[in-house]
């Protein structure tokens, strides 16, 4: 069985986490345009790098803690990991480490990761916990202070390309199943990924509500995460 499982800000909401967007599009006060595109971190960067400082802070809260679904998928893929014939890929649009932590292992990020920090210059990744500025010495040359300010959040903003698109598309041709948890069905290409599967892949959608991909699966399970992947999972 090849599984392909994509999930999005719904999964880690209920573990916390907000899910930056409101009824008018605006993440924490500020529309996507003032601190997730590039032109944003160009004009203003130091409001950039707050913006992410605070979201990393966030995360880093000792209640912030995955909930029953990462640790169902979690499970789920140590089940599958016993068998040979059996695939298994976790794409997720989160930017957090939940799915890590509660122990899934094949995690593809396509949005990025926010405990991490990535050199302007080179676009090498760093694992990074703290904030950033421009004062922020380069971990390569911490002592060279022509390259401080020379990292910024490795997430995928708005105009770039995502990431792992190749191995993406390959797993969603190749699936068997494929699971939508948490999206909110409006993100390309994240929210095209369903129709790259073949038509004989079973695929089911769990979310809250309705959304403008719900047409394209064949299972439409309303209801939290938390409470709903896990018996899905169980009757796979």
């Amino acid at each position: 069985m090849n599984v392909l499982i994509l999930t999005g800000a719904g999964i880690s909401a209920e573990s916390g986490i907000p899910t930056f967007r409101d009824a008018n599009g605006l993440w924490e006060g500020y529309a996507f345009e003032e601190v997730a595109t590039p032109a944003a971190f160009a004009r203003n960067p130091a409001l950039v790098q707050e913006f992410y400082n605070q979201r990393r802070r966030a995360l880093l809260r000792p209640e912030i803690q995955p909930n029953a679904a990462h640790v169902a998928l979690a499970e789920f893929e140590k089940r599958l990991s016993d068998s040979e014939d059996d695939e298994f890929l976790l794409v997720t649009q989160n930017i957090d480490d939940l799915h890590e932590r509660a122990g899934s292992d094949n995690v593809l990020h396509m949005h990025g990761e926010l405990l991490k920090a990535q050199c302007l210059e080179t676009l090498e990744c760093y694992p990074w916990r703290e904030d950033l500025d421009e004062t922020t010495p380069h971990p390569d040359d911490p002592d060279d202070e022509t390259r401080c300010g020379m990292l910024r959040p490795h997430v995928v903003w708005f105009g770039e390309i995502p990431i792992g698109l190749d191995r993406i598309e390959k797993a969603a041709t190749r699936a068997n199943v494929f699971i939508a948890i948490g999206t909110s069905g409006l993100v390309y290409p994240a929210a095209g990924i369903v129709s790259m599967t073949p038509p004989s892949c079973r695929r089911i959608e769990i979310n809250m509500d309705d959304t403008p991909a719900s047409p394209s699966f064949d299972e439409t399970i309303r209801g939290r995460a938390s409470e709903t992947v896990g018996r899905v999972l169980a009757q796979l």
